[in-house]
Protein backbone atom coordinates (compact mmCIF):
# COMPACT_ATOMS: atom_id res chain seq x y z
CA UNK A 1 0.00 0.00 0.00
CA UNK A 2 1.00 3.65 -0.36
CA UNK A 3 0.84 5.89 2.69
CA UNK A 4 0.38 9.66 2.40
CA UNK A 5 2.14 11.78 5.02
CA UNK A 6 3.22 15.33 5.77
CA UNK A 7 6.62 16.34 7.09
CA UNK A 8 6.33 19.19 9.62
CA UNK A 9 8.52 20.98 12.13
CA UNK A 10 8.16 23.22 15.15
CA UNK A 11 11.41 25.07 15.94
CA UNK A 12 13.35 22.27 14.26
CA UNK A 13 11.64 19.49 16.26
CA UNK A 14 10.47 17.50 13.23
CA UNK A 15 7.58 15.15 12.65
CA UNK A 16 6.03 12.76 10.19
CA UNK A 17 2.27 13.40 10.43
CA UNK A 18 -0.22 10.80 9.19
CA UNK A 19 -4.00 11.02 8.72
CA UNK A 20 -5.23 7.67 10.08
CA UNK A 21 -8.88 8.68 9.70
CA UNK A 22 -8.93 8.37 5.91
CA UNK A 23 -6.19 5.75 5.65
CA UNK A 24 -6.16 2.29 7.25
CA UNK A 25 -2.73 1.88 8.79
CA UNK A 26 -0.89 -0.56 11.04
CA UNK A 27 2.37 0.26 12.81
CA UNK A 28 5.21 -1.80 14.22
CA UNK A 29 8.28 -0.61 16.11
CA UNK A 30 10.49 -1.79 13.26
CA UNK A 31 8.46 0.16 10.69
CA UNK A 32 8.54 3.36 12.74
CA UNK A 33 12.30 3.01 13.24
CA UNK A 34 12.72 2.54 9.48
CA UNK A 35 10.69 5.67 8.70
CA UNK A 36 12.58 7.65 11.36
CA UNK A 37 15.98 6.86 9.86
CA UNK A 38 17.35 10.07 8.35
CA UNK A 39 19.40 8.21 5.75
CA UNK A 40 17.05 5.46 4.62
CA UNK A 41 13.62 6.76 5.65
CA UNK A 42 11.65 9.98 6.04
CA UNK A 43 13.58 11.10 9.13
CA UNK A 44 11.90 12.57 12.20
CA UNK A 45 11.97 12.99 15.97
CA UNK A 46 8.38 11.79 16.40
CA UNK A 47 5.59 10.23 14.35
CA UNK A 48 2.21 11.93 14.91
CA UNK A 49 -1.02 10.07 14.21
CA UNK A 50 -4.42 11.73 13.65
CA UNK A 51 -7.25 9.40 14.63
CA UNK A 52 -11.00 9.62 15.25
CA UNK A 53 -11.81 10.69 18.81
CA UNK A 54 -13.15 8.05 21.18
CA UNK A 55 -14.95 10.58 23.42
CA UNK A 56 -18.01 12.72 22.76
CA UNK A 57 -17.33 16.43 22.36
CA UNK A 58 -13.69 15.86 21.34
CA UNK A 59 -12.47 16.57 17.82
CA UNK A 60 -9.56 14.15 17.36
CA UNK A 61 -7.36 11.57 19.00
CA UNK A 62 -3.63 12.43 18.99
CA UNK A 63 -1.01 9.67 19.24
CA UNK A 64 2.77 10.13 19.36
CA UNK A 65 5.56 7.64 18.69
CA UNK A 66 9.24 8.36 19.27
CA UNK A 67 11.88 7.53 16.68
CA UNK A 68 12.63 4.28 18.53
CA UNK A 69 9.02 3.14 18.11
CA UNK A 70 7.91 3.74 21.70
CA UNK A 71 4.55 5.45 22.22
CA UNK A 72 4.51 8.49 24.52
CA UNK A 73 1.77 10.52 26.18
CA UNK A 74 2.43 14.07 25.05
CA UNK A 75 4.52 16.30 22.77
CA UNK A 76 4.03 20.06 22.83
CA UNK A 77 5.74 20.93 19.54
CA UNK A 78 3.90 18.02 17.98
CA UNK A 79 0.58 19.35 19.33
CA UNK A 80 1.09 22.62 17.46
CA UNK A 81 1.91 20.75 14.25
CA UNK A 82 -1.10 18.49 14.84
CA UNK A 83 -3.40 21.54 15.03
CA UNK A 84 -1.90 23.09 11.90
CA UNK A 85 -2.20 19.76 10.04
CA UNK A 86 -5.89 19.07 10.77
CA UNK A 87 -6.81 22.68 9.97
CA UNK A 88 -4.76 22.99 6.77
CA UNK A 89 -5.94 19.57 5.53
CA UNK A 90 -9.59 20.56 6.00
CA UNK A 91 -10.21 17.89 8.63
CA UNK A 92 -11.74 20.70 10.71
CA UNK A 93 -12.62 24.36 10.21
CA UNK A 94 -12.36 25.08 13.94
CA UNK A 95 -9.64 27.31 15.33
CA UNK A 96 -10.25 25.91 18.84
CA UNK A 97 -9.58 22.18 18.64
CA UNK A 98 -10.10 19.68 21.45
CA UNK A 99 -7.80 16.70 21.26
CA UNK A 100 -7.54 13.56 23.38
CA UNK A 101 -4.08 12.24 24.22
CA UNK A 102 -2.82 9.35 26.31
CA UNK A 103 -2.50 11.78 29.23
CA UNK A 104 -5.86 13.54 28.85
CA UNK A 105 -7.60 16.19 26.76
CA UNK A 106 -5.73 19.28 25.55
CA UNK A 107 -7.05 22.32 23.67
CA UNK A 108 -5.26 23.80 20.66
CA UNK A 109 -5.86 27.33 19.32
CA UNK A 110 -4.86 28.53 15.85
CA UNK A 111 -4.24 32.26 16.17
CA UNK A 112 -4.68 34.92 13.49
CA UNK A 113 -0.90 35.40 13.45
CA UNK A 114 -0.43 31.81 12.28
CA UNK A 115 1.08 30.75 15.61
CA UNK A 116 -0.53 27.93 17.55
CA UNK A 117 -1.35 28.33 21.24
CA UNK A 118 -1.77 25.23 23.36
CA UNK A 119 -3.40 24.75 26.75
CA UNK A 120 -0.99 22.14 28.10
CA UNK A 121 -2.90 21.53 31.33
CA UNK A 122 -1.70 22.08 34.88
CA UNK A 123 1.77 20.84 35.85
CA UNK A 124 1.79 17.90 38.27
CA UNK A 125 4.68 17.91 40.74
CA UNK A 126 3.67 14.70 42.56
CA UNK A 127 6.51 12.16 42.06
CA UNK A 128 4.05 9.35 41.30
CA UNK A 129 2.70 11.34 38.33
CA UNK A 130 5.95 10.95 36.38
CA UNK A 131 6.55 8.29 37.87
CA UNK A 132 9.58 9.20 40.02
CA UNK A 133 10.52 6.96 42.94
CA UNK A 134 10.66 9.30 45.94
CA UNK A 135 9.33 9.07 49.49
CA UNK A 136 7.84 12.57 49.33
CA UNK A 137 7.39 15.57 47.07
CA UNK A 138 10.17 18.16 47.28
CA UNK A 139 11.24 21.30 45.43
CA UNK A 140 14.76 19.94 44.86
CA UNK A 141 15.74 16.28 44.64
CA UNK A 142 19.34 15.11 45.21
CA UNK A 143 20.12 12.30 42.76
CA UNK A 144 23.32 10.29 42.32
CA UNK A 145 24.19 9.85 38.66
CA UNK A 146 27.46 9.09 36.89
CA UNK A 147 29.27 9.18 40.25
CA UNK A 148 28.11 12.69 41.15
CA UNK A 149 25.25 14.14 43.17
CA UNK A 150 23.07 16.57 41.27
CA UNK A 151 19.98 18.56 42.25
CA UNK A 152 16.94 18.50 39.99
CA UNK A 153 13.30 19.47 39.82
CA UNK A 154 10.68 17.02 38.57
CA UNK A 155 7.27 17.57 37.03
CA UNK A 156 4.79 15.87 34.72
CA UNK A 157 3.42 17.86 31.78
CA UNK A 158 1.50 14.82 30.59
CA UNK A 159 4.92 13.21 30.21
CA UNK A 160 7.78 13.05 32.73
CA UNK A 161 10.46 15.74 33.01
CA UNK A 162 13.55 16.28 35.13
CA UNK A 163 14.95 19.82 35.14
CA UNK A 164 18.59 20.62 35.92
CA UNK A 165 19.98 24.16 36.18
CA UNK A 166 23.35 24.76 34.52
CA UNK A 167 25.86 27.61 34.56
CA UNK A 168 26.61 27.46 30.82
CA UNK A 169 24.04 26.25 28.28
CA UNK A 170 26.53 25.63 25.44
CA UNK A 171 28.74 23.31 27.50
CA UNK A 172 25.97 21.58 29.46
CA UNK A 173 26.56 17.78 29.57
CA UNK A 174 23.34 17.05 27.67
CA UNK A 175 24.46 13.89 25.88
CA UNK A 176 26.21 12.22 28.81
CA UNK A 177 24.10 13.30 31.78
CA UNK A 178 20.89 13.37 29.78
CA UNK A 179 21.31 9.77 28.69
CA UNK A 180 22.20 8.64 32.21
CA UNK A 181 19.21 10.39 33.77
CA UNK A 182 16.80 9.31 31.02
CA UNK A 183 17.16 5.67 32.05
CA UNK A 184 17.93 6.19 35.77
CA UNK A 185 16.39 3.57 38.04
CA UNK A 186 14.44 6.28 39.89
CA UNK A 187 12.46 6.90 36.66
CA UNK A 188 10.92 3.48 35.86
CA UNK A 189 9.27 4.77 32.65
CA UNK A 190 12.31 6.88 31.69
CA UNK A 191 12.30 10.67 31.71
CA UNK A 192 12.94 13.71 29.52
CA UNK A 193 15.80 15.81 30.86
CA UNK A 194 15.94 19.59 30.53
CA UNK A 195 19.14 21.60 31.06
CA UNK A 196 18.18 25.21 31.76
CA UNK A 197 20.10 28.48 32.17
CA UNK A 198 18.28 31.54 33.51
CA UNK A 199 19.12 34.78 31.73
CA UNK A 200 16.48 36.89 33.54
CA UNK A 201 13.13 36.36 35.24
CA UNK A 202 11.49 36.48 31.81
CA UNK A 203 14.06 34.69 29.63
CA UNK A 204 15.71 31.28 29.95
CA UNK A 205 17.75 29.05 27.65
CA UNK A 206 17.05 25.33 27.41
CA UNK A 207 18.38 22.14 25.89
CA UNK A 208 16.42 18.90 26.21
CA UNK A 209 17.43 15.25 26.05
CA UNK A 210 14.18 13.52 25.07
CA UNK A 211 13.53 9.92 26.03
CA UNK A 212 13.61 7.75 22.94
CA UNK A 213 14.98 10.53 20.73
CA UNK A 214 18.16 11.95 22.42
CA UNK A 215 18.71 15.73 22.16
CA UNK A 216 16.28 17.54 19.87
CA UNK A 217 16.27 21.11 18.59
CA UNK A 218 13.14 21.89 20.60
CA UNK A 219 10.77 20.29 23.08
CA UNK A 220 7.46 21.97 23.85
CA UNK A 221 6.61 20.01 26.99
CA UNK A 222 10.23 20.43 28.07
CA UNK A 223 9.89 24.22 27.78
CA UNK A 224 6.67 24.09 29.83
CA UNK A 225 8.31 21.84 32.42
CA UNK A 226 11.37 24.10 32.75
CA UNK A 227 9.19 27.17 33.19
CA UNK A 228 6.94 25.40 35.73
CA UNK A 229 9.87 24.20 37.83
CA UNK A 230 11.63 27.60 37.78
CA UNK A 231 8.31 29.34 38.55
CA UNK A 232 7.79 27.02 41.52
CA UNK A 233 11.28 28.03 42.72
CA UNK A 234 10.36 31.72 42.19
CA UNK A 235 13.24 32.08 39.72
CA UNK A 236 10.97 33.42 36.93
CA UNK A 237 7.71 35.34 36.59
CA UNK A 238 4.38 34.38 35.01
CA UNK A 239 5.53 34.86 31.38
CA UNK A 240 8.80 33.48 30.05
CA UNK A 241 10.53 33.29 26.68
CA UNK A 242 12.22 29.90 26.45
CA UNK A 243 15.04 29.89 23.89
CA UNK A 244 15.84 26.44 22.51
CA UNK A 245 18.39 25.56 19.81
CA UNK A 246 15.58 25.65 17.23
CA UNK A 247 14.03 28.94 18.31
CA UNK A 248 11.80 30.57 20.96
CA UNK A 249 8.58 29.54 22.68
CA UNK A 250 6.38 31.78 24.81
CA UNK A 251 5.29 30.05 28.01
CA UNK A 252 2.80 31.39 30.59
CA UNK A 253 1.86 30.00 34.01
CA UNK A 254 0.68 31.95 37.05
CA UNK A 255 2.03 29.45 39.56
CA UNK A 256 -1.38 28.36 40.85
CA UNK A 257 -1.70 24.55 41.25
CA UNK A 258 -4.84 24.21 39.13
CA UNK A 259 -3.89 26.75 36.45
CA UNK A 260 -2.85 25.47 33.00
CA UNK A 261 0.47 26.19 31.33
CA UNK A 262 0.05 28.01 28.01
CA UNK A 263 2.52 27.57 25.16
CA UNK A 264 2.64 29.59 21.92
CA UNK A 265 4.90 28.96 18.95
CA UNK A 266 5.14 28.17 15.23
CA UNK A 267 4.21 25.05 13.29
CA UNK A 268 5.47 24.69 9.71
CA UNK A 269 4.79 22.25 6.89
CA UNK A 270 8.04 21.16 5.21
CA UNK A 271 6.77 18.89 2.44
CA UNK A 272 4.10 16.37 1.45
CA UNK A 273 5.04 12.80 0.59
CA UNK A 274 4.00 9.23 -0.09
CA UNK A 275 5.78 6.08 1.01
CA UNK A 276 5.29 2.42 0.14
CA UNK A 277 4.38 0.25 3.12
CA UNK A 278 4.62 -3.52 3.26
CA UNK A 279 1.41 -5.16 4.44
CA UNK A 280 3.19 -7.41 6.96
CA UNK A 281 1.32 -6.84 10.26
CA UNK A 282 3.81 -8.61 12.53
CA UNK A 283 4.62 -6.63 15.66
CA UNK A 284 1.63 -4.30 15.23
CA UNK A 285 1.41 -1.74 18.05
CA UNK A 286 -1.43 0.41 16.78
CA UNK A 287 -4.08 0.56 14.11
CA UNK A 288 -5.83 3.48 12.49
CA UNK A 289 -9.49 3.78 11.60
CA UNK A 290 -11.33 4.14 8.31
Amino acid sequence: MTLKFTKMQGLGNDFMVVDAIHQSISFSEALIQQWADRHFGVGFDQLLIVETATQDGIDFRYRIFNADGSEVQQCGNGARCFARFVYDKGLTDKTEIKVETASGVIVLYIEATGLVRVNMGAPNFAPKSLPFIQAQQMDHYPVMVEGQKISLGAVSMGNPHAVVMVEHIKTAPVAELGKALESHELFPERVNVGFVFRETRSHVRLRVYERGAAETLACGTGACAAMAVLRSWDFVGDEVTVSLPGGDLQIKWDGQPESPVWMSGPAVTVFEGEISVETDLSGVIGEGHE
